[in-house]
């Protein structure tokens, strides 16, 4: 009982730091970020910050929990870190990622139509992009504010369309961002046009995207199933045949399980990057105005 004790209060000192760092950033909530990064840790880091803080502790609880338990069935001391890895990890990389490019093009889709019935009724590029901010989509509406803002300040059009792009970070921003600075060099002439077709572009985009990740889904799906039942399974061997995990309560046993259980973890994490969104290069390139 002891021992139990002492491994219980060591995890608890390893999620205190945790929990602590999440609470003093409740500015960290699922739409606190847009941008994917190519990098694992990025990735990984990304994910935890959209969680939100009760997620997070739930996740660590019930790990510590489901730990807890399996150590006291089995007498494995290794369950209790692998109770608490599974709770955070298992989630993250068996759910649906986000896929960025999708959310944006709806996005993207609203606005141009809009600013296509803008340019329509004669105003210029500059002032329907102002127009256009009052009503924009949620994910565009902090870039188009402050892209107001700097035309307020004096900004050129394409210096604060080149922003603004920046901040969007996406080559399907950057076409729409280059057709509206290519027409504002050009007096606005062919821009309402010009985006007109961009917009049949981005719906037949957005298609092939939601047909694409209907396809990624599928493989994903099973493996959540597989997974399902592999827990359950084991969960059944832990309370009705706890003689199978005799061998994995040794040393050599401990590592051997270690192993086996970080090359699933491993293979989980290559499917997730194969079903994954890859980001393609951008259109425009960054510059300082």
């Amino acid at each position: 009982m002891t021992v139990l004790l002492a491994i219980v209060s060591g995890m608890l000192l390893i999620a205190g730091p945790v929990l602590l760092w999440v609470g003093i950033h409740p500015e960290l909530s699922p739409a606190s970020s847009t941008v994917l990064s190519p990098t694992l840790w990025t990735r990984l880091g990304e994910t935890f910050r959209r969680a939100t803080t009760r997620t997070l502790v739930w996740r660590l609880v019930m790990g510590l929990v489901a730990g807890v338990v399996a150590f006291w069935l089995t007498g494995i001391p290794l369950m209790l870190i692998v109770g608490v890895a599974g709770g955070v990890l298992l989630p993250v990389l068996l759910g649906q990622p986000s896929n960025r490019d999708v959310a944006l093009l709806q996005a993207l889709d609203r606005w141009v139509r809009g600013l296509v019935a803008t340019m329509s009724s004669g105003r210029s590029i500059a002032d329907a992009m102002r127009f256009s901010a009052r009503q924009a989509p949620p994910l565009l509406a902090p870039p188009l504010s402050l892209l107001v803002a700097r035309l307020d300040e004096r900004w050129t059009l394409p210096q604060a369309l080149h922003a603004m792009a920046d901040e969007l970070d996406s080559p399907d921003a950057d076409a729409v961002l280059a057709a509206l600075m290519l027409s504002s060099q050009r007096g606005g002439v062919g821009g309402a046009a010009t985006l007109a077709a961009l917009a049949d572009s981005i719906q037949e985009r957005l298609r092939a995207l939601r047909e694409i990740e209907s396809e990624r889904a599928k493989p994903r799906i099973v493996v959540r199933q597989v997974t399902l039942v592999t827990l359950t399974v084991l969960g059944l061997a832990m309370v009705f045949g706890r003689d199978f995990f005799a061998p994995y309560a040794t040393s050599l046993g401990q590592v051997l399980l270690a192993a086996l259980l970080a090359l699933y973890v491993g293979s989980l994490w290559a499917l997730r990057q194969m079903t994954g969104h890859r980001r393609r290069a951008r259109v425009l390139r960054r510059t300082e105005p």
